[in-house]
């Protein structure tokens, strides 16, 4: 690891598993302080502890059980971690639902499902936002990453229409934001990562036939694992990113050149 990462206090959402953990991860071995921020606390608990034993001597990280869907658990999560006596630098908007044999085309969508994705993905994304702004406002300033998907940019998501639509939502959200705020020092962006096997879309990698489809769409030739994604989020949460901002980076294996 480079120690890009020195001195930076970063949150990441949905970080108990798949693409939020290895990122957090990642960050604690670039030298940074990590709240490893969850609804599953005990995954997060594991997370971060596994994070700073890999880490080794001075790392530090810590796990925080926050419910991006509960306006209260969102602000206690981010007290929990001003209570450490961190002042954030970095807050990645990760954390995300994606319903499997419930979403589907708008005509077949029910309205509990499309709620429920949206609650998650797009309220609970606003309100992450929200309060991390807050935070950056009042100290100088700061980077969000926000974790979009190829649905809200192509075709990808046809069958999948609350996923695709808050997905979309998420990269406006970021553009608005990063218009909004530019002149207080904050900056927001969106990563894109392509078809990522994770325990997100386990329905999709323990199908065959439906993983060969999607992969056979990624130019690169295989599905993207969550470690393809570390380099573009470290890049964004180091200060060798200050000038980008309001702008989308694709790690999609070329899904959405197509």
């Amino acid at each position: 690891m480079t120690d890009r990462l020195t001195g930076k206090k970063i949150l990441v959402t949905g970080a108990a598993s798949g693409i939020g953990r290895q990122v957090a991860t990642r960050f604690v071995a670039e030298g940074a302080r990590v709240a490893f921020a969850d609804r599953d606390q005990p995954g997060a608990a594991t997370a971060a502890q596994a994070a700073l034993e890999a880490a080794g001597a001075g790392a530090e990280a810590l796990a925080i059980d926050m419910d991006i869907t509960d306006e209260q658990s969102v602000t206690a999560a981010y007290a929990a971690v001003a209570d450490r006596g961190w002042t954030l630098d970095v807050v990645v908007a990760n954390a995300g639902v994606q319903l499997f044999g419930r979403d589907a085309k708008a005509a077949d969508l029910d309205l509990d499902v499309w709620k429920a994705t949206v609650d998650v993905n797009l309220t609970g994304t606003f309100l992450t936002v929200k309060h991390a702004v807050r935070g950056f406002v009042e100290h100088g300033g700061g980077s969000l990453i926000l974790t979009g998907s190829p649905t809200g940019l192509n075709g990808e998501g046809q069958d999948f229409t609350a996923y695709s639509t808050t997905k979309a939502g998420i990269h406006g959200m970021a553009r608005t934001v990063a218009a909004a705020y530019a002149g207080q020092g904050v900056r927001a962006n969106v990563v894109v990562p392509g078809y990522t096997e994770t325990p997100l879309v386990t329905t999709i990698s323990g199908d065959p036939s439906s993983r060969a489809a999607i992969v056979s769409r990624t130019p690169l030739g295989r599905p993207g694992r969550p470690e393809d994604v570390e380099g573009i989020m470290v890049y964004l949460a180091s200060d060798e990113s200050s000038f980008a901002t309001g702008a989308i980076f694709r790690v999609d294996g070329g899904m959405t050149s197509l």
